[in-house]
């Protein structure tokens, strides 16, 4: 049988019942105030969406396609003198993962699965590892002569190309363009990453507490 007291305080009259664990009420009770595992993993996700997801998939995208096409053309061009991008395949790795961290972010932006934002937070963090890679290779090359240039003794004859100093200005214009790019999409990942850290975090304490 439940207990029923009533207290009047400040002009207000509150009534407690206490119910038994035994009455059927207590159940419906447990149940309605205990929020839906999607309700909580929909407002996990919101939060990360205000990273802009789709955005920062955008841009990833945008620059993995960016760089395999240019690894494409210069490995095409480069062929038997590759430079040190070109052999190290930096256009093709890293596009690749740009694309695929892209996907999984803008498919983001339309899903509420935490565990999509997960995978979000891994791929990210090869992102910004790649990216540091990426810029280190990209910066060896520029203090580096032009692929073919590099002579060992003092009377081996150099390539015609060698002596044109527009060339390597070219070369490091472009090895500049993807150092640039790398920065770009280093803080693209670090952005998403942050955000999506914040959100798992918040989703198992949210688990932990429930």
């Amino acid at each position: 049988m439940a207990a029923t007291t009533v207290t009047d305080s400040g002009g207000v009259r509150i009534i407690t019942e206490v119910i038994p664990a035994t009455d059927p009420r207590a159940a419906q009770l447990a149940s309605g105030s205990r929020p839906p595992a999607h309700a909580a993993s929909s407002f996990q996700v919101r939060g990360f969406r205000k990273a802009q997801p789709k955005a920062l998939g955008t841009i990833h995208i945008f620059t993995g396609i960016i760089h395999v096409c240019f690894g494409i053309i210069l490995t095409v061009s480069e062929y038997g003198t590759p430079s040190i991008p070109v052999a190290s395949g930096v256009f093709f790795w890293l596009g690749l993962l740009l694309l695929v961290s892209g996907s999984l972010l803008v498919e983001s932006e339309k899903r509420d699965n935490i565990s999509l934002v997960k995978t979000c937070c891994v791929v990210n963090m090869g992102v910004i590892l790649s990216t540091l890679v990426a810029t280190l290779v990209h910066a060896t090359a520029i203090t580096h002569n032009i692929p073919g240039c590099d002579t060992n003794t003092p009377y081996q004859l150099k390539a015609e190309w060698c002596f044109n100093a527009g060339n390597k200005v070219l070369s490091n214009g472009l090895d500049f363009m993807f150092v640039i790019f790398c920065l770009l999409e280093f803080c693209a990942a670090v952005a998403a990453l942050a955000f999506g850290y914040d959100a798992v975090k918040q989703h198992n304490y949210t688990r932990m507490v429930r």
